[in-house]
């Protein structure tokens, strides 16, 4: 039986963040829509690759190179740089999804230590959660760029747990992710997934320990108040 944690992690990219304006990204410069997922799905095979090899990529570097390669012969409507560069600024201009703010605030008014863990750039992050008035909610910005490798390799969230000064086992991972999930368990981390989608959790992965809709059930079920 797990423990109350004491600092929850959260992912960032689909978790926090509406992805959903990307799709506009692509098509504005004359690209099929669909490449959207394509193209993030590419961008964290590469970095996963890198990891396993023992590299450690950046998020945009490896995003700006998956871009090249997926929109040639796309019959763009400027030119290729011009496109990819259009796109890669989606990533800082996206928002929250509607519940985050309130289900931030709420736990942290329910006196859990909040940080984030991200694949990509703290200075997501930080555009993320400014024009919401979250930010102060947070003591901490954290991403992989500077720690040992990506996640979710174990070391990531080693990182976390040593910047927090925490035991993995008093924190939570809470991510939309399963592949998170897995990582974040193996590593010892209490687990929350976000399931918005209704979707079926994959069987070869380490089932989360809370399963939850929407941000803002979370400290109800971290209480004890629902299942």
């Amino acid at each position: 039986m797990s423990t109350n944690p004491l600092v929850i992690v959260f992912d960032v990219n689909e978790t926090l963040s509406d992805m959903s304006p990307m799709t506009e990204r692509f098509t504005e410069v004359g690209a099929p829509a669909a490449l959207a997922k394509l193209w993030f799905a590419t961008l964290l095979r590469d970095g996963f690759a890198l990891t396993v090899a023992g590299d450690n990529g950046t998020f945009a570097e490896i995003g700006a190179e998956a871009l090249r390669g997926l929109l040639a012969g796309t019959g763009l409507n400027r030119e290729p740089g011009q496109a990819v560069e259009h796109i890669m600024a989606g990533m800082a201009a996206l928002g929250l999804h509607p519940e985050i703010p309130d289900g931030v605030r709420a736990l942290r008014q329910a006196g859990y230590r909040l940080i984030t863990l991200t694949n990509g750039s703290t200075t997501v992050a930080e555009k993320l959660f400014e024009p919401a008035g979250i930010r102060g909610e947070f003591e901490a910005l954290l991403s992989v760029e500077h720690a040992p490798a990506w996640k979710p390799a174990p070391a990531s969230y080693g990182y976390a747990a040593q910047a927090s000064d925490t035991a993995p086992s008093q924190m939570l991972l809470v991510a939309v992710h399963p592949w998170d999930i897995h990582g974040a368990a193996k590593a010892g981390l209490q687990t929350a997934w976000i399931n918005r989608a209704g979707a079926r959790y994959p069987d070869y992965f380490t089932p989360p320990d809370h399963t939850v809709t929407t941000l803002t059930e979370l400290p109800d079920v971290l209480a004890g108040r629902s299942t």
